[in-house]
C-alpha cells in the first residue's frame, strides 16, 4: 500500500507540475517578457507547492531525470524508479490531457501552438541538445546538493523550485524548457508533429545531463571526504 501511495503521489505531482507549468504558457503566452516570468515562476511554484505535499510520501522527484540521479546514488531500487517513472509519464498526460480538454470547452487559443510543448526553436538539435544536458545538469546537482544535507530539509521544496525558475528563465526562449522527459512527453502526444519528432532530444538530454550531474557532484563529494 505504502508504494501505491508513492506512485500516486509522483503521479498526482506530475500532473499538477504540467497542467499548471504548461497551462502559465498556454494561456498567457511566453513570447513577452512578463509571460516568460510568469510561465518560469508557474514551473517553480509548482514544484515548491508539490514538495510540501507529496515530498514526505516519494521524494516529490516528479520527473525522471530526478528519478535516475536517485537510482545511480542508490537512494531508489530499479523496481521503484520503473515504478516512478511510469507514474510520472501517466501523470503528464493527465496533465495535459485537461488542459487539451479546457482549449477544447473554451474555444480559448493556445498561445503557444503546441500545447507548451518543447521544440528545437532557432537553436537546432545540436543547440537543444546541449541546452537541456546544461539545464537539467544545473537541476540536479542542486538537488543533489539540498537533499545530501539533512540540515537543509526545511527550505528544500523553495531552493528546489527556485532553481527550476531560474533554468526556465534561460531554457524558454530556447527550447521551452524541459530538463523533464515526463513533462515533454506528455504535451507532445497531444501535440503530436513536430513535438513528437523533436521528442527524443527532451527524453535522452536531460538523462544525460542527471548523470553528469551525479558524477560530478559525488567526485567532489569524494574529494571533500579526502
Amino acid at each position: 500500500m505504502q508504494v501505491t501511495k508513492k506512485y500516486f503521489a509522483e503521479f498526482v505531482g506530475t500532473m499538477v507540475l504540467v497542467f499548471m507549468g504548461c497551462g502559465s504558457a498556454i494561456f498567457l503566452g511566453a513570447g513577452a517578457d512578463t509571460g516568460h516570468l510568469a510561465v518560469a515562476l508557474a514551473f517553480g511554484l509548482s514544484i515548491v507547492a508539490m514538495a510540501y505535499v507529496i515530498g514526505g510520501v516519494s521524494g516529490c522527484h516528479i520527473n525522471p531525470a530526478v528519478s535516475l540521479s536517485m537510482l545511480l546514488t542508490k537512494k531508489l531500487s530499479v523496481n521503484h524508479f520503473v515504478g516512478y517513472v511510469i507514474a510520472q509519464i501517466l501523470g503528464a498526460i493527465a496533465g495535459a490531457a485537461l488542459l487539451q480538454i479546457l482549449l477544447s470547452l473554451s474555444g480559448m487559443t493556445d498561445l503557444t501552438g503546441g500545447l507548451g510543448t518543447n521544440g528545437f526553436g532557432n537553436v537546432g538539435m545540436g543547440g537543444a541538445f546541449i541546452v537541456e544536458i546544461v539545464l537539467t545538469f544545473i537541476f540536479v546537482f542542486v538537488i543533489l546538493g539540498v537533499v545530501s544535507d539533512a540540515s537543509k530539509a526545511s527550505v528544500a521544496g523553495i531552493v528546489i523550485g527556485l532553481t527550476l525558475t531560474f533554468v526556465h528563465i534561460v531554457g524558454i526562449p530556447l527550447t521551452g524548457t524541459s530538463v523533464n522527459p515526463a513533462r515533454s512527453i506528455g504535451p507532445a502526444l497531444f501535440a503530436g508533429g513536430s513535438a513528437l519528432t523533436e521528442l527524443w532530444v527532451f527524453i535522452v538530454a536531460p538523462l544525460i545531463g542527471a548523470a553528469l550531474a551525479v558524477a560530478v557532484f559525488s567526485w567532489i563529494n569524494a574529494k571533500k571526504a579526502k
